[in-house]
């Protein structure tokens, strides 16, 4: 028999009432938070969060705040349906959907800014970005109040900016990086992958070669300006468009890197950039 669907709540209410059960039964909770439209990569996220606690919660909320006017909220794939059969698939507990009212209320007037951090590559692309993504974070941890949250590292930049959340506000959850979840060519798993056509899909799948190719030869000693040059090239031939940015950084703060040789710093090479009507992101340990 196919697995029962996990329950579904839409209120901050019976979120709480549902995680203060488990816990008051000793159970410990992780929080899976998504926009939806799951693919595997979401599904190890539960997976991992499961390794680390009893009971494992998915929130599933395409958040407004963190689109801007001409980006693609009203055409993000959606199915609510889907994404419950797929949690079931791996146990998942409970799934969070609340809709954009139950999730900011009349009247709501409070925004999060991470600075630092945030700031660069995609703070500098979508300037609305990462204040979407803190605000509604901040708002789903302290809804859920679970022990851990579980979030990839296809989205690097954004863990390390809800890191400096949880720390700067002493939130009580740790938070788990979860490795990128690939496709067996190497591409990123990611929603957006749905846009590609199959003619796109194969030139993706170059993406994370490029990367991968600039990041050894800065972990080799070569120049970073000339990584970085090199990959946007390569991608410009193979077919890409408009190239966001692909940047080494620093792995933890992501301020910029010199243009010469690494040295023994910890990078990260970082690239958005635009197929057709996709823009893709990926990232790689330097």
């Amino acid at each position: 028999m196919p697995p029962a669907s996990p329950a579904i709540v839409r209120t901050v209410a019976d979120l709480r009432a549902q995680v203060a059960a488990w816990k008051a039964a000793g159970d410990q909770v992780a929080l899976v938070p998504t926009m939806g439209a799951l693919h595997d990569g979401h599904l190890t996220l539960v997976k991992l969060g499961q390794t680390r606690a009893r009971r494992t919660v998915a929130s599933v909320f395409v958040n407004p705040r963190q689109f801007a006017p001409h980006e693609d909220f009203d055409a993000y794939p959606r199915g609510e349906a889907l994404d419950a059969e797929k949690l079931a698939s791996v146990g998942c507990d409970l799934m969070f959907a609340p809709t954009p009212e139950a999730m900011y209320g009349q009247g709501f007037s409070t925004s999060i800014q991470v600075a630092g951090v945030s700031e660069p590559l995609e703070g500098a692309a979508r300037p609305q970005f990462f204040g979407g993504v803190a605000t509604v974070v901040a708002k789903l941890l302290i809804q859920c109040q679970a022990d851990f949250a579980v979030f990839g590292e296809k989205d690097y930049q954004q863990l390390q900016v809800i890191k400096r959340l949880v720390a700067d506000l002493d939130l009580p959850v740790e938070i788990i990086a979860a490795p990128t979840a690939r496709a067996e060519d190497g591409l990123a798993l990611s929603s957006r992958n749905a846009y590609l056509t199959v003619e796109e899909r194969q030139i993706a799948a170059t993406l994370p070669r490029v990367l991968h190719e600039a990041a050894q030869a800065v972990a080799h000693g070569g120049r970073i300006d000339e990584a970085e040059a090199a990959g946007k090239a390569a991608l410009s031939a193979i077919g890409f468009g408009q190239i966001d940015y692909l940047e080494v950084r620093q792995a933890l703060d992501l301020s910029r890197l010199g243009p010469g040789p690494m040295g023994q710093a910890q990078g990260r090479i970082l690239v958005a950039a635009w197929l057709g009507k996709t823009r893709l992101i990926d990232n790689m340990a330097v």
